[in-house]
């Protein structure tokens, strides 16, 4: 009987139920987007905020850029909305692009959270205000078991920001695998670095995968280290077929 509702359901969500990420190219967001397909959900849109202050509490800023080539990597449309990225203010910005996704059919957002009451807890509450249901298929997720299912299920994930003890300029443009796996796991260990990354430590951005069909290419980019902080700024990327 379960497995004939479970079977039913997702019959249901393919023809009427359309979803949208919140979308910043990063591995959770990206994983986000392929646990709503993957439960029977129509993404008919990736929904990516620039905001001007890299400081945002809010949203993810290296690279945001990107998110128009990732968006034709995954085949999937992309709206952008732009902030200043002042704390609590930046949530009107987001309220507004809510509204125009709903207008165009979307009823439910998805959220790559893990562990961040501030973010899901406001992204919750506009949902609910607006009318549209709120989805975090990552939240509580075991940050070891997490990271190894990106690596089991092909996703090529790059970092590209580091800000915590023991990640120093060597580790921006790695590609997370399972040697660097075991590296974040004494990390953790000895200085309580979340694996995942959901406390600011890294941000990473997700070269190809599953979802994509043509994967990211890098020509150009520069690091900029700030003695215990950096990041990568790509100045050049291209898509290119898989293979």
């Amino acid at each position: 009987m379960e497995k004939l509702w479970r079977i039913k359901d997702i019959i249901y969500r393919i023809f009427d139920m359309k979803a949208a990420i919140l979308f910043s190219g990063g591995k959770d967001s990206t994983m986000a987007a392929y646990k709503a397909i993957e439960d029977g959900w129509q993404v008919e849109c990736l929904l990516s905020i620039f905001s001007t202050n890299p400081h945002s509490y809010m949203f993810h800023v290296p690279n945001i850029h990107l998110t128009p080539l990732l968006s034709n990597a995954l085949e999937i449309d992309l709206m952008q909305a732009e902030t200043p990225g002042k704390k609590e203010e930046e949530l009107k910005d987001l309220k507004n692009a809510f509204l125009k996704l709903k207008k165009k059919g979307i009823q439910a957002i998805f959220t790559g959270a893990i562990a961040s009451n501030y973010q899901r807890s406001r992204i919750d509450h506009l949902c609910q205000e607006i009318g549209l249901e709120s989805h975090s298929p990552l939240w509580q997720r075991d940050p070891e078991d997490y990271m190894r299912e990106i690596i089991k299920l092909g996703f090529k994930v790059m970092i590209t920001s580091v800000a915590a003890e023991g990640l120093d300029e060597s580790w921006l443009g790695r590609i997370i695998d399972e040697d660097l796996l075991d590296e974040l796991k004494e990390l953790h260990k000895k200085h309580g670095l979340h694996m995942a990354f959901e406390g600011g430590e890294a941000e990473t951005l997700v070269l190809n995968g599953p979802l994509f069909k043509k994967k990211l290419n890098i020509l150009k980019y520069r690091k900029v280290w700030n003695g215990d902080n950096g990041y990568m700024i790509i100045e050049d990327a291209v898509l290119e077929n898989k293979g």
